[in-house]
């Protein structure tokens, strides 16, 4: 299961060789075991997939947040979970992405969106936040608005439920299966934007 937790399977496995920071990705979601597997916690789940798929080091807890690394490409690839909750996530994304001194437009926000049905992708390179809070956060913080986001559907929300409690719900046993696959398939968008850029994702994804 995507969601399940990796770092036993990568802890021991030896760091990338020093490379430059080329690209920061960037999960939002809200830490604890209370929101694991909840629908605002895909971001976080798409980099536990890209963990599991480069045998990242175990995360270090650093800018308001954990971060790894690992090598894609010749690349070195940041990922970073913001443990700000998730309404503050772009006090952590402003701290990494200065230090390590990555061009906003390297950066990529993957995060839920309930206004997509569940299973649709969206990248986008530039725009506002579309309600969800924090991609808004992130966008205030770095004082712009052209920062690439990839957006996950799981919605609709229900026309009787109040979208911050549906977000903070669990998928239903007949989401699960679709969701795993969308999870996997996020994974593999991210890694076509390191590789292939913004507007080749959203020719590829998009449709």
């Amino acid at each position: 299961m995507v969601f399940a937790a990796t770092w036993a399977i990568v802890a021991l496995n030896p760091e990338p060789e020093t490379l430059p920071v080329v690209k920061l990705v960037v999960g939002l979601g809200n830490p604890g075991r209370k929101y694991e597997g909840t629908r605002h916690n895909v971001g976080f789940a798409v980099l536990g997939e890209l963990v599991r798929r480069h045998r990242c080091p175990r995360p270090k807890t650093n800018f308001q947040g954990e971060i790894t690394e690992a090598e894609f490409n010749g690349q070195k690839i940041l990922l970073l979970w913001p443990h700000t909750f998730m309404n503050l996530s772009g006090s952590s994304v402003l701290a990494a992405r200065d230090f390590y001194k990555v061009e906003t437009a390297e950066v990529l926000i993957v995060c839920d969106d309930f206004n997509l049905p569940l299973g649709k992708l969206r990248f986008r390179g530039e725009g506002s936040s579309g309600g969800q809070k924090g991609l808004a956060d992130v966008l205030e913080r770095l004082g712009t608005q052209a920062v690439p986001r990839l957006r996950i559907g799981v919605g609709p929300a229900p026309p009787n439920w109040d979208p911050a409690d549906f977000v903070l719900s669990r998928f239903t046993k007949e989401e699960l299966p679709i969701i795993e696959i969308t999870l996997s398939r996020a994974a593999d968008a991210v890694q076509d934007w390191i590789s292939d850029g913004i507007a080749n994702c959203m020719n590829k994804y998009n449709a």
